[in-house]
């Protein structure tokens, strides 16, 4: 069976900075990762087709992963990044839809994790931008921390013509073992039918150096009982996922947490239908 990779990341230090990479966990991402790094790692595993997620809130960035995905046949969809607060968000969208490769513009992410109001998705600008989104006819990657997904579901329930993709599960805190209240924000999340979520970036919100599938189990179970396996899609995180694992460990990693039944919707079918591949 060929499996989608719903989620990575490619960036050259050459041609833009990634200054989120900073200090010394994270010093090994601190180098270029490309195409050309990523695509004999994802055939070898067995990925047929990826999705490639925006890393950096600037504009030049998501036409420069559309005009890559129009002459690389791995990549079936970007995920790009706009400003949601702009007034003419949805005359950008469709500029970024006519530009060389804008047919694989799939959904908009925001780095939202990284804004200190914990409902910045409610903002009346940033509303009208995600219904722009959902105009468009894409979807809307969430990318949260525990704190912020009761924003997600005022969010997700206010705008149900659009589609939320949770990345990476919405970061919980797998480290410590905890699962309140992240597992109330998640349930409450998946309880909208407009929503649907990633296991992805989950290693990295354990202890990179000495994870167990049984340190993950438990949110992945979660998860599952929660969305069910037609709203879940892999996802690799790479090259941030290196950090604890190899590239066809990450695919390993998901066949290990999840029933064989359920393998063809998580590997290939949800992310295919979701993201219109």
């Amino acid at each position: 069976m060929s499996a989608v990779d719903a989620h990575h990341h490619v960036w050259d230090l050459s041609v833009r900075d990634q200054e989120w990479i900073s200090g010394p966990e994270l010093a090994p991402l601190r180098r270029d990762f490309t195409m050309r790094h990523l695509a004999p790692e994802a055939r070898a595993a067995g990925v047929a087709r990826t999705v490639l997620v925006q890393t950096v809130t600037v504009p030049e960035e998501t036409p420069e992963f559309l005009a890559l995905a129009d002459v690389n046949d791995l990549i079936a969809g970007v995920v790009g990044w706009t400003d949601l607060t702009r007034p003419d968000v949805a005359d950008e969208l469709a500029r970024l839809r006519a530009l060389p490769g804008g047919r694989h513009l799939k959904g908009i992410r925001h780095q939202v994790q990284g804004e200190p109001d914990p409902e910045w998705l409610l903002r009346p600008d940033v509303r009208r931008g995600l219904a722009a989104v959902a105009d468009a006819g894409l979807v809307y990657d969430l990318v949260v921390l525990p704190h912020q997904l009761p924003a997600c579901v005022r969010a997700a329930a206010a705008l149900p013509g659009l589609t939320f993709v949770l990345d990476h599960l919405g970061k919980p805190p797998i480290a410590s073992g905890a699962l309140e209240p992240w597992a109330t924000g998640l349930r409450a999340l998946a309880a909208l039918p407009n929503t649907v979520a990633k296991l992805s970036g989950l290693i990295t919100e354990a202890d990179p150096a000495s994870w167990t599938v049984e340190d993950l189990r438990p949110y992945a179970d979660l998860a599952l009982e929660a969305f069910g396996p037609d709203r879940l899609m892999y996802g690799s995180d790479w090259p941030v996922s290196t950090l604890g694992a190899a590239y066809g460990d990450t695919l390993d990693l998901t066949r290990r947490l999840t029933d064989p039944h359920d393998h063809a919707q998580i590997l290939e079918t949800t992310a295919t239908r979701v993201y219109g591949l």
